[in-house]
């Protein structure tokens, strides 16, 4: 991130404010490239029977048993997708993975209040199943899914490697940015409370921490500089737990001059260092 874009995400503060959040759209928008010209895409594919349970696909050329890049959108629970009109995201990521030999998946969910935990797993299970049945059928190799999320799509994510362990056994790998892992020890806030339940004695069954030390798929985590506080003691929670439980230190990256947002929107842009870690982090697992 060169200096004069972390001053610029560095002024929008570090809570999810209103402003904070169209600040760091307005901004990292204006820097993307769009669609490679070469990018093919099929959209609002149905992987389960929720209208929310939609998917997008992305490719570039004949692709045969492609690795599979998933990326899970983040809205606090609340909100969000995969796609709107007008704007390059979130289906810069599928593009990031077309253009990297991948086939690219974005992917929508059942949104809370209505939908509470344990729908996030749930759903990124059903989605597992549709690829697993399916993405060899556009080139993809269903043993080389990778699964990636921000914020509250990393939360989703974890949780289906934590709360569905047998079920993602195969997963080559997961990348999990700016998460919350340990419902014990997050902050109490309005999208927890739609999502976990009003009660916060009942939280604990779906923190995702003791999942994510045992489980067997490699995982890639990652902070940024300018999150708000109660990731940052997330990822230190992880960090020392990890260590204490397995006695060797997480992949973690701290990314440098980013918000909370501006990882995934930076994806697509002339900023590359997210981009070329979420590469290199798939081909070592599914390369």
């Amino acid at each position: 991130m060169t200096p004069a874009i972390r001053s610029k995400l560095a002024a929008l503060g570090n809570d999810l404010s209103p402003e904070m959040v169209q600040g760091s759209i307005g901004l990292m928008a204006g820097m993307n490239r769009g669609l490679s010209s070469d990018t093919q895409v099929l959209r609002d594919i149905s992987y389960g029977p929720d209208p929310r349970h939609r998917l997008d696909l992305f490719r570039q050329g004949d692709t045969r048993r492609a690795p599979v890049f998933v990326f899970v959108h983040g809205g606090g629970f609340l909100m969000g997708d995969k796609h709107t009109e007008g704007s390059p995201f979130c289906s810069n990521m599928g593009d990031f993975a077309a253009r990297h030999g991948m086939i690219g998946v974005t992917l929508t969910y059942r949104l809370a209040p209505e939908h509470r935990f344990p729908s996030g797993p749930d759903d990124m299970a059903m989605a597992v199943d549709w690829l697993r049945a399916n993405v060899a059928e556009h080139g993809g190799d269903p043993a080389r899914i990778v699964l990636s999320g921000q914020s509250a799509g990393a939360v989703h994510v974890a949780g289906y490697l934590a709360h569905r362990g047998d079920h993602a056994e195969g997963i080559a790998g997961a990348a999990l940015m700016s998460g919350i892992y340990d419902t014990h020890t997050c902050s109490p806030n309005a999208s927890a409370e739609a999502y976990y339940g009003a009660d916060r004695r009942q939280w604990g069954a779906a923190s995702c921490m003791d999942g994510l030390l045992g489980t067997k798929v490699p995982v890639q985590f990652s902070v940024a500089e300018f999150d708000p506080d109660d990731f940052q003691q997330q990822a230190a929670q992880l960090v020392e737990q990890w260590y204490a439980a397995r006695g060797r230190y997480p992949e973690m990256h701290f990314l440098a001059g980013h918000n909370h947002l501006s990882p995934a929107l930076s994806v697509g842009s002339d900023q590359t260092e997210v981009e070329r870690m979420l590469a290199a982090f798939v081909a070592r697992v599914a390369g």
